[in-house]
């Protein structure tokens, strides 16, 4: 049984007919309107449908799922039922682990998306040991500050911050305790996209992404921190563009 899709997904924009369909999971805590500038700036060449998790936004009243297979696995049955070709799927952060997991689960059936972009997020082969969702209120919060650094949009003011901090909490749940099963490569092309300066990614960790795709691979990477989108969005919907027209520059 699968539930309404309309829950799952967002769409800001109108978009043509034929148009590439991209699926954004956003990162951590966050919700589907993250990515309405991205929704607006692709133009009407790509549809952007924007995933909200449960526990967030107008879904804040149902529980949140905190593990990343759970979530993966509803995530896939609801795009399985919306996709038509071709499709990308887009993750910040959270959202990349998991738009990999959405992506092995839609191969598996026989599904091959267009493109996974993988945005700051290390590779899911590369553990690191993380309990941010068992500390107190003060300690999420201080480690959300840490990676947004000044950017308020990313944060907004701290009342509605502690009024997100269960979806954020059940969300760092999610990421920590993810530990990728093995498993086929992916044939999906893969690009990732890094903050030259993000205390989440190391080089090394975005670059062992290639080991999860038999599919071409590209790393990009950017000035800044965890939230270098905010900063590069010409740059970033540029590289969306391109990609999803087919066009694959092939460095790496």
């Amino acid at each position: 049984m699968t539930e309404n899709p309309e829950l799952w997904l967002r769409r800001y924009h109108d978009a043509d007919e034929g148009a590439v369909q991209l699926f954004c999971l956003p990162h951590a805590g966050g919700s589907a309107s993250f990515y309405f500038p991205m929704s607006a700036g692709l133009g009407r060449s790509v549809e952007v449908l924007s995933v909200q998790y449960p526990g967030r936004q107008d879904r804040r009243l149902e529980p949140g799922i905190d593990t990343i297979p759970e979530l993966a696995d509803r995530v896939a049955e609801v795009l399985a039922e919306r996709t038509r070709k071709p499709f990308a799927l887009f993750g910040h952060s959270m959202g990349a682990t998991l738009g990999f997991e959405v992506a092995t689960r839609l191969e598996a059936a026989g599904v091959t998306p267009l493109h996974l972009f993988a945005s700051g997020r290390r590779a899911p082969s590369c553990r690191r040991d993380e309990s941010v969702h068992q500390l107190d209120d003060d300690g999420v919060l201080a480690e959300l500050r840490k990676l947004g650094g000044t950017n308020a949009a990313v944060l907004g003011d701290d009342e509605i911050l502690r009024m997100a901090l269960p979806a954020i909490r059940n969300d760092y749940k999610a990421a920590e305790t993810y530990v990728q099963q093995p498993g086929p490569k992916l044939s999906t092309p893969i690009t990732v996209l890094t903050g030259d300066a993000d205390p989440k990614t190391t080089l090394a960790e975005a670059r062992a992404w290639q080991e999860h795709t038999d599919g071409e691979f590209e790393l990009n990477v950017f000035a800044g921190g965890h939230f270098f989108l905010a900063d590069h969005q010409r740059e970033v919907l540029r590289l969306i563009s391109t990609r999803l027209a087919g066009t694959f520059s092939g460095h790496h």
